[in-house]
């Protein structure tokens, strides 16, 4: 059986991966993410995803290691994870009832062969009507505050997405259609890693 590991601490990629057949052995990668000078949301997930499966890739070398990195783009700017209740209060305050667009990177390294795929999905979303009570309700579960665009599309943050348009799994930090279109790449059949 291929190893897989997971380059990412995320407990929602790793939920997702198990519920999607998958168990994987999480290795975190310890990259820096802070955005490069004039960097689009786009070329950051992009760069970070590739950065983190080639860090964690180094350890291994038997299996596939995904790497991930996801942002919201809202108004032209990258939101990663608020840490605090006061930036998740204020991004809240600002998208209620707009619309958005989460970007995650992928990259899958095959440390059998040394090559690597990487491909970005973009899911536009649109966030419901918000009140300040409902916006401080949320962010006073801690909820938000450790995920990218502060809402997880598959907890709390559920009640307040109106819309999504593109990979629904995407919002939970990976695309399982564009890992499996990466694996296929790579000549590897997805179903033939389930668990």
């Amino acid at each position: 059986m291929t190893k897989v590991v997971l380059g990412s601490g995320s407990p929602s990629r790793l939920d997702l991966l198990r519920r999607a057949g998958l168990d994987p052995v999480v290795q975190v990668s310890g990259v820096d993410e802070t955005p490069l000078p004039g960097e689009t949301p786009r070329r950051l997930v992009d760069r970070l995803a590739r950065t983190k499966a080639s860090a964690v890739a180094a350890g291994f070398d038997d299996g596939l290691v995904i790497g991930c990195d996801s942002v919201l783009e809202f108004d032209g700017v990258a939101y990663g994870k608020p840490g605090t209740p006061g930036p998740a209060r204020d991004l809240w305050r600002r998208m209620s009832g707009r619309d958005a667009v989460f970007h995650t990177g992928h990259c899958v390294v095959d440390t059998r062969t040394g090559r690597l795929v990487a491909e970005v999905c973009s899911t536009e979303l649109r966030f419901a009507d918000v009140t300040g009570d409902e916006a401080a309700a949320y962010v006073g579960t801690g909820e938000p505050l450790s995920v990218a665009g502060a809402f997880k599309v598959n907890g709390r943050g559920g009640w307040f997405v109106d819309e999504v348009h593109g990979a629904p799994s995407n919002l939970e930090g990976l695309s399982l259609p564009v890992l499996r279109r990466l694996l296929h790449r790579l000549g590897v059949d997805a179903v033939g890693l389930w668990t």
